[in-house]
């Protein structure tokens, strides 16, 4: 249960981080025998966003890419049925391409990533991948497209935050201290927190979660808190203003009330119960009507005045 809370989590989080920078879709459907990827992108060529702010994950969204992020450490059949989804989809734009009479360049295929929160030395053996420039990140080779990021062993630098937020464990956890160090207007500090607090709460009302889920909800309890008291002070603030709106309106009807009981009293010389039940009609009457009916009183009979406070308020 609890793996399914964290798969839906990367998929948004993933698309709340590249939507900026192209169309995202999560998940996507490929043909043959019916699969699903996990995250699909394509950058966007118009965009004005500085990819470079997600460091390594701007990789990824440099070219089209097939993101394959895991729960628990990928296991071999989950990686070649990644490597599969990948040769169905490139097979499908070869076609597309031979179709419009259109020479395709490597970069022009999709990219695979594989986002695994650990990796035994055994399974990447089986794979024969290539050690990139940064510790963690594991390419099959130029053909195959693909590349495997083991997420604990990333280092722990700005570049890598927003892939490690996607790890377990200690990792996850340093990678949210380091997103709450960011500058507060960072561009991608405050969604990224809400989404992480959004887990949490789905996490929290779960039966089975594990330890390190508890320890998770428990890291970001803190959070959560501040969440809850910050959207509590603005419903205050907000409560205030409507309070104070409210007050006003409130004013204005009393000082109309008045205004009109002193006029009928200098007119008529005493308010009966008719004359009373009047003024709450023509409080609700536009100041321009009421302020005309006013010049004219002086000029008016009792009857005259209760027949047009009568056709006014029909």
């Amino acid at each position: 249960m609890t793996r399914f809370i964290h798969d839906q989590f990367a998929k948004d989080y993933l698309e709340e981080l590249l939507k900026a920078f192209g169309e995202v879709q999560a998940p996507k459907r490929v043909p043959a025998e019916v699969r699903e990827i996990d995250v699909w992108f394509n950058p966007s060529p118009t965009t004005s966003e500085d990819v470079t702010v997600l460091g390594l994950l701007g990789e990824v969204a440099q070219t089209t890419a097939i993101i394959e992020p895991y729960r628990n450490p990928a296991t071999v059949d989950e990686l070649r049925d990644c490597l599969l989804k990948l040769l169905v989809v490139i097979g499908e734009v070869q076609r597309e391409a031979k179709r419009n009479k259109r020479q395709l360049s490597d970069h022009e295929l999709p990219q695979l990533w594989v986002l695994t929160p650990t990796a035994s030395s055994n399974l990447l053996s089986k794979f024969n991948p290539i050690e990139g420039e940064i510790s963690g990140i594991y390419r099959l080779g130029e053909a195959l497209r693909t590349t495997v990021v083991v997420i604990h062993q990333l280092p722990r630098t700005p570049e890598t935050l927003w892939l490690r937020l996607l790890g377990r464990g200690r990792v996850k956890s340093q990678a949210i201290d380091d997103l709450e160090a960011l500058p507060v207007n960072h561009p991608y500090r405050e969604n990224t927190l809400e989404l992480l607090v959004s887990l949490q709460r789905n996490l929290s009302i779960t039966e089975d979660v594990d330890e390190e889920d508890r320890e998770f909800i428990m890291r970001l309890a803190p959070i959560f808190n501040q969440e809850k008291e910050e959207a509590k002070q603005e419903g205050l603030q907000e409560g205030r203003q409507e309070g104070r709106q409210e007050g006003l309106q409130e004013g204005l009807q009393e000082g109309r009330r008045q205004m009109l009981e002193n006029l009928l009293l200098a007119r008529f010389g005493e308010l009966d119960e008719e004359l009373e039940g009047v003024i709450p009609l023509l409080c609700t009457v536009t100041p321009q009507t009421l302020a005309t009916l006013a010049l004219s009183l002086p000029n008016l009979s009792r009857e005259e005045f209760l027949q047009q406070v009568q056709d006014l308020t029909q």
